[in-house]
């Protein structure tokens, strides 16, 4: 190659290194500027707000929430108060925004203890709760979230819940208080709750503290360390000490009101309150098929430096902070809108903010479109360390719904302000948001007593993603799917599952529901966001439905406590499932008719199966009274076609058998579904046994059900031909010895019923085809089962022959586990088990597919409901309804002396007796474990739940080996550990002491 050449080939070379990086540097920059999308929000504030929407209310409303000191924090509330701002140990003020229900809380729900959660500090237990309803908002089980890459970014300033009890005798909670009121807890409590591994971070910047939080988020989000985060802030005021505080320095509002920008301003009116907000990348949003709220464009943090005074505002530092999130959002002033300001009604603080807002975004600016002033502080005072995360919520809202609140208390606006310096107006009256050429943005200001300044652009989204694909959008041959068009298709029933972990809030859960629907009566939408975008937990309801008159009364007496039809509640229990498959007598002229016409997949089934059987068979399964139904050979072989076809149909479902059990013919389909026979071989072994039956001479032999006295045996000529149960049993043998017993029984006062069958099925009428049978036997292979069934057949000709003995099979079966029947209710009446039937001539097909499925999942069975429940656009649902309970600690607590053993105390004596000795053991754990977890009843022990989903924590291990020490039995730590429940522990505990009696 000449020099010239390689020239040119490295000059290409340099100048595809050169676009690559260029479009590196292109990507890297687009990575650090995207936009961070807001996924789900979630508050508590005063003034009774639960919600985003209450919020949006409150302000939308100007309504003011502010009110007076809590009475149930062990303030002295009256000798609180006094007017004299020099008076000490007292307030001026007397009135500020509070959650009077800040120590209310689920501990249940988040398998903590009673006695932890009295030590937990409010701000924790409430975000908590938020971190759940935020992650519900957002579409997603939590469980979902398990191992993810989820950040958690809390502001939190107080500590001083568990500061009150310096000095007391607190021994209840000794070693609880420390990680209960541990800010750095906070945010860790959350992702160990919830199973997150990105960054947990707690933020204590003050008053600016959940705008921070937000803040480091987003960079979070941008550099990768997390693919969600949760952001925002809480504060609860354990002691009125910052009344107290405040009044020395006279910067209290004496009304506890903010006048935010008011000429009238006089002072901070503080408040409490809690929100986070989940957010996102916005490209993963729109690829999740998350709905987008609104987006963060940009935000910056920073500091007023040795500025006019350590907590005094600092007007360039306000400006800076300002100016560096419009860069890094990449935008111009009069690009944004509105600002919701910091706006604390102090005659210091906001003149100096708006000063720095003119300045930015007022100067140069056109009149006619002038920046937008507000603060939510003056509906619900100052929130402090929650108080930038209620704003973005407020602007979030306000985007949505184009209206600009008004800000309360603005007698005239400040005149320490020069308001003609640029253009910007304050929100005296609600405003339409102004029309521009701009996508709607507003940005949110905190500065934090500490000098820390923050300030994040959001802007409204870019529109709603689709919604995200059906994990199975295609069809079985043949059978395109129902339309998923809501609009398009025919009513239909659907499931609409519920759940909660208590029997008390899924009766809330329902009353939830039935009030939402008010507002959302979307029922295809409502049942796919529970089937898909709910956590199912333990305690469930199923209810299938039609129309919201059906959904909304069954919804009713949920909530009352009254379970009707088409609603299936149970607890999810573990148990195995079932699938039962009847015989000869389950058919039904039509059965299957309407599944057919309306599920492709039992149709697709149905068509595959009756491939390999007598062209007549489908004829007669889809007419709604062929009478060849019940002719032995059209009987058996129909049978076999629908219940193959309804056993793929729930595979097909997401159901996956722990068993299979039949009755006579049915275990012959019970061996094809277990893969024993293929279809081609099962079909060919049923065809070929319903001709030989069907050709017996037919009328020679009877059949009866009957309920025998005890130690009954079957006379001449007859025989034995089912055992379904110990009392319920199936004669067959010569009519006339079987009409003559039927005769017998009744007249001793027994039931008997002749049975309408043309042979005396499972008797000796049966050995003529006996032969035939063997030898077609010997042509079938028989391979391993892949579903263990439940039989008693050695043989196909010796199943036609001998007793079905039903009641063998039915007593493997056990209370926990769940039935299917593939049929009518034939052999469930036989179980103690709970079992649901697929057919029932007195309901719809579809309904009784839908109920079967509803068993299913309602006790703890994987259900796939996608094929079932139109695919449809994003659909709101109430968030869980916690059960809460009051815990605060009193600043003087009374200390239970009953929940620690006494030093020294005497060995508890066990009976001698084994039985006696062993639920004393039982007993003794189950106190023991009550005391270690602060619970007020044994009864409120779960034997059988795991520890830590009662609370336990390795603290309140320790304490329950102390307790079982002192009552005399010898514990290690690590055997709590190997033994996870109370009563493996107790058995344990049983096992050893017995060994340790027997050797001596």
């Amino acid at each position: 190659m000449s020099d010239e050449a390689k020239l040119v080939e490295y000059l290409k070379r340099v100048t595809t290194e050169l676009h690559e990086t260029r479009r590196r540097l292109r990507d890297a920059e687009s990575r650090h500027r995207e936009p961070i999308a807001i996924v789900g929000m979630a508050c508590r504030y005063p003034g009774g707000i639960a919600s985003p929407a209450d919020l949006w209310a409150v302000v939308r409303d100007g309504r003011d929430v502010v009110s007076g000191f809590p009475q149930d924090r062990g303030w002295d509330v009256e000798a609180l108060y006094h007017p004299d701002p020099d008076h000490p140990g007292t307030s001026y003020a007397r009135e500020g925004g509070f959650l009077y229900d800040a120590a209310d809380f689920d501990a249940a729900f988040f398998g903590i203890s009673p006695r932890e959660a009295q030590a937990v500090d409010p701000q924790q237990r409430l975000l908590l709760e938020l971190a759940w309803e935020v992650v519900e908002r957002l579409g997603v089980p939590p469980e979902q979230l398990r191992g993810s890459l989820t950040g958690v970014f809390t502001g939190l300033m107080y500590g001083d819940y568990a500061a009150r009890l310096a000095g007391t005798p607190a021994s209840e909670w000794e070693g609880l208080l420390g990680n209960g009121s541990a800010g750095s807890v906070a945010s860790g409590r959350i992702a160990y709750t919830f199973g997150f591994e990105g960054p947990a971070v707690t933020v204590d910047t003050a008053c600016s503290s959940s705008l921070v939080a937000t803040h480091l988020a987003c960079q979070s989000l941008r550099a990768g360390d997390c693919d969600l985060a949760l952001a925002g802030g809480v504060t609860v005021m354990a002691t009125p000490g910052l009344f107290v505080e405040f009044s020395r320095q006279r910067g209290m509002a004496p009304d506890g009101r903010c006048k935010s920008f008011a000429a009238s301003a006089d002072g901070a009116g503080w408040a409490e309150g809690a929100g986070l907000i989940a957010l996102e990348r916005l490209s993963d949003a729109e690829r999740n098929g998350h709905r987008v709220l609104a987006v963060i464009r940009g935000s910056a943090v920073n500091q007023d430096g040795a500025s006019n005074g350590l907590t005094a505002p600092n007007g360039p530092a306000q400006q800076r902070v300002i100016r560096a999130a419009l860069t890094n959002a990449g935008l111009r002033p009069q690009d944004v809108d509105a600002v919701e300001a910091h706006g604390t009604g102090t005659t210091l603080g906001d003149p100096i903010e708006a000063q720095a807002l003119l300045a930015t975004y007022g100067r140069d600016r056109d009149p006619g479109t002038p920046l937008h002033l507000g603060s939510i502080k003056s509906n619900i005072g100052h929130a402090q360390a929650a108080a930038g995360v209620a704003g973005i919520i407020k602007m979030v809202q306000s985007i949505a719904h184009g209206l600009l609140p008004p800000t309360l208390h603005v007698d005239e606006p400040t005149p320490h302000v020069d308001w003609t310096a640029g253009a910007v107006r304050l929100l005296e009256h609600a405003t339409a948001w102004p029309q521009t050429d701009h996508p709607k943005r507003a940005a949110i200001s905190s500065f934090g007593i500490s000098g820390t300044n923050a300030h994040v652009i959001i802007e409204q989204a870019p529109g709603d993603p689709p919604p995200s694909p059906s994990l199975d959008p295609g069809a079985i041959a043949g059978h395109p799917l129902p339309s998923l068009d809501p609009a398009a298709a025919e009513p239909r029933p659907l499931p609409f599952l519920l759940s909660a972990r208590s029997r008390e809030a899924l009766k809330a859960q329902a009353e939830r529901l039935h009030a939402h629907l008010a507002t959302e009566p979307g029922l295809p939408g409502v049942a796919h966001a529970l089937a898909r975008r709910r956590t199912h937990h333990a305690h469930r309801a199923v209810i299938v439905a039609e129309t919201a008159a059906e959904l909304t009364t069954r919804l009713r007496d949920l909530a009352a406590g009254q379970p009707t039809t088409n609603m299936t509640t149970t607890t999810a229990t573990g148990g195995r499932l079932v699938f039962l498959l009847p015989g000869q007598g389950s058919q039904r002229p039509g059965a299957g008719r309407e599944l057919y016409k309306t599920h492709p997949e039992f149709a697709a089934a149905l068509d595959d199966v009756c491939a390999h059987l007598d062209p007549a068979v489908q004829e007669i399964l889809l007419s709604p009274d062929d009478a060849r139904i019940n002719e032995t050979f059209y009987t058996q072989t129909t049978l076999f076609a629908l219940q193959t076809a309804l056993f793929r149909t729930l595979v097909h479902h997401g159901l996956q058998p722990d068993i299979l059990t039949g009755h006579s013919l049915g275990e012959i389909t019970a061996a094809h579904c277990a893969g024993i026979l293929t279809l081609q071989d099962a079909a060919r072994l049923v065809s070929t046994r319903a001709r030989l039956m069907q050709d017996l001479p037919a009328g020679a032999g009877a059949m009866a059900a009957i309920r025998p006295p005890a130690g009954f045996t079957a006379p001449a000529a007859t025989t034995i031909a089912a055992v379904n149960s110990p009392t319920d049993i199936v004669v067959a043998g010569d009519k006339a010895a079987v009409e003559a017993l039927i005769t017998d029984l009744k007249h001793a006062g027994h039931k008997a019923k002749l049975l309408t069958t043309s042979h005396a099925f499972h008797s000796h009428h049966m050995n003529p085809i006996l032969d035939q049978l063997q030898a077609l036997e010997a042509t079938i292979t028989h391979h391993p089962p892949k579903i263990p069934v439940i039989g008693t057949t050695s043989g196909w000709a010796h199943h036609a022959r001998n007793t079905v003995n039903f009641a063998h099979s039915a007593a493997q079966i056990q209370g926990a586990d769940t039935c299917i029947e593939l049929g009518a209710a034939t052999l469930a009446t036989h179980l103690k088990a709970t079992a649901s039937a697929m057919l029932d001539s007195r309901r719809p097909e579809a309904v009784t597919l839908l109920n079967a499925l509803a068993t299913a999942h309602a006790n703890g069975h994987e259900v796939t409901w996608h094929h079932l429940i139109p695919q449809t656009g994003r659909v709101d649902l109430p968030t869980y309804a916690f059960q809460r309970r009051r815990y605060w600690i009193d600043a003087d607590p009374v200390v239970r002396a009953e929940h620690r053993p006494a030093p020294g105390r005497a060995t508890v004596e066990l009976p001698e007796d084994e039985d006696e000795r062993r639920q004393a053991i039982v007993e003794l754990v189950r106190r023991q474990t009550a005391g270690a977890l602060g619970l007020d009843r044994l009864d409120e022990v779960d034997l059988d739940a795991d520890f830590p989903s009662l609370g336990f924590t390795s603290f309140i291990t320790l304490e329950l080996v102390t307790r079982l020490r002192a009552a005399g039995l010898t514990i290690a730590p690590t055997e709590v550990f190997d033994h996870p429940t109370p009563a493996a522990l107790a058995a344990h505990l049983h096992s050893a002491l017995s060994l340790v009696r027997s050797e001596l």
